[in-house]
């Protein structure tokens, strides 16, 4: 359960943490990286990390790597931008979350343009066989008008 204190304590270190892992970690390990996410535990000593890598298996355990051996720096970059009586112990997670929902998307997109060319085929397909019936319709009214 989620109160107000520790959501407040979340945001707080989510933002400390990708800015400093943005802009103040020089390790070249730590590439593609986004916090996506900060559970505090309600006595704050604990958080777990969400962070989506983009990159293969091997991109992202390095990275992983890179990030448990920045613990100690990020962690004190948290204790000196917020006051608490405890810093909390971060603990990093690998969310695919992001790569699945490309991953979605790529593929809905890509059904969408096969069904947009079927859509144009069947389309072009009608087109060209409504001019052969509009011809023998006027080829018949012309020999029915002629006949009167």
């Amino acid at each position: 359960m989620s109160t107000r204190r520790t959501a407040k304590a979340s945001r707080a270190v989510r933002e400390v943490l990708s800015s400093a892992i943005l802009f103040e970690l020089n390790d070249p390990r730590i590439k593609n990286v986004t916090v996506l996410n900060v559970e505090v535990a309600q006595d704050m000593r604990s958080a777990k990390v969400y962070v989506s890598v983009l990159g293969d298996k091997k991109i992202q355990s390095r990275c992983l790597h890179g990030l448990e051996s920045a613990r100690g720096f990020l962690q004190k970059k948290v204790a000196d931008r917020i006051d608490t009586r405890y810093t909390p112990i971060l603990n990093f997670v690998l969310d695919d979350g992001v790569k699945k929902s490309i991953e979605a998307s790529r593929i809905l997109e890509e059904l969408a343009r096969e069904r947009g060319e079927l859509e144009a085929n069947e389309y072009a397909e009608e087109e060209s066989q409504e001019p052969e019936a509009n011809s023998e319709e006027e080829s018949d009214m012309d020999d029915s008008e002629r006949t009167n």
